[in-house]
């Protein structure tokens, strides 16, 4: 079997402007952020996004790199509206279709069976409808007749997605109380990668929890990759909890500040250090 090993590098060479990504996890929960971090040091932009956004939307909002997002929400959990998806909201820098959280899950569902649309109850006699002109209905063939939102498949070209555990052929599972629709994710994409705290051989994958948690399946897997604290400053639990302190700080900072000082480095390595160097300041 093939060995999926990669950088996170190698893996934001396989993406290309214009692209449409979709990023797992949920707000700031278990985002794969140092993906998100070596997009950010390439010159890849003009991006459409799907994402049940957290800090992986504000840090590509910030910028410039969207030019239309896709979600239900971007929010940092403790701090309810991320601040630089606001900020470049507010500034009109890209285009937003918003849907309904329940919406947003039927377009992971008929992309990852390769459905057109899914026909669900969700968003009617709401603004849904309204602030999304080109959403349609569709009526039941059957005897109740009854109208239905035809919700779009949101298919990908890339997603990008982090757990708790992989191995090098794309088997991946997750540790905490949620798989946050991860592995629709990868389902509804022509190429998928997932990034992990521990690369472990596939043995250990059954050990490690139920067998419910081998979330993702190495047949929707384009590759995998090892990132220690790869979820940071997001939670990945049980692994570690959200950086509160530091999500504080991203919040309250200058968005030029704070990349020059945590993002300009040649690697995820230079942003880890940072972070902890800002740690160690705080003592």
């Amino acid at each position: 079997m093939t060995d999926k090993s990669m950088t996170p590098d190698e893996v934001v060479g396989q993406l290309h402007s214009g692209m449409t990504i979709g990023i797992g996890g949920w707000g700031s929960r278990r985002k794969p952020m140092a993906l998100v971090r070596a997009l950010l040091r390439s010159g890849i932009t003009d991006l459409t996004v799907i994402s049940y956004g957290g800090p992986d939307v504000g840090l590509l909002a910030a910028a410039g790199r969207i030019r239309r997002l896709v979600a239900p929400f971007a929010t940092l959990d403790s701090i309810p509206l991320e601040p630089h998806f606001r900020a470049a909201r507010e500034r009109a820098a890209f285009t937003l279709t918003e849907y309904d959280e329940a919406m947003f899950m039927w377009g992971l569902h008929a992309a990852a069976n390769r459905l057109p649309f899914l026909p669900v109850r969700a968003g009617l006699g709401s603004d849904v409808m309204r602030v999304n002109p080109e959403l349609r209905t569709v009526t039941s063939p059957y005897d109740d007749g009854e109208e239905l939102v035809a919700v779009p498949a949101l298919r990908m070209d890339a997603a990008l997605v982090h757990l708790n555990r992989a191995d090098c052929l794309g088997n991946a599972q997750y540790l905490g109380p949620d798989p946050y629709f991860d592995d629709l994710f990868c389902e509804a994409a022509d190429a998928a990668y997932v990034s992990c705290e521990q690369l472990v051989e596939t043995a250990e994958l059954a050990k490690a929890g139920p067998p419910q948690s081998l979330l993702v399946s190495r047949h929707s897997v384009t590759g995998v990759v090892e990132t220690p604290n790869g979820a940071h400053f997001t939670s990945c639990v049980p692994d570690y909890d959200r950086d509160e302190a530091f999500q504080k700080l991203y919040a309250a900072t200058p968005w030029d500040e704070f990349s020059a000082r945590f993002l300009s480095g040649a690697g995820e390595h230079d942003y880890q250090l940072a972070v902890r160097t800002w740690h160690e300041e705080q003592q």
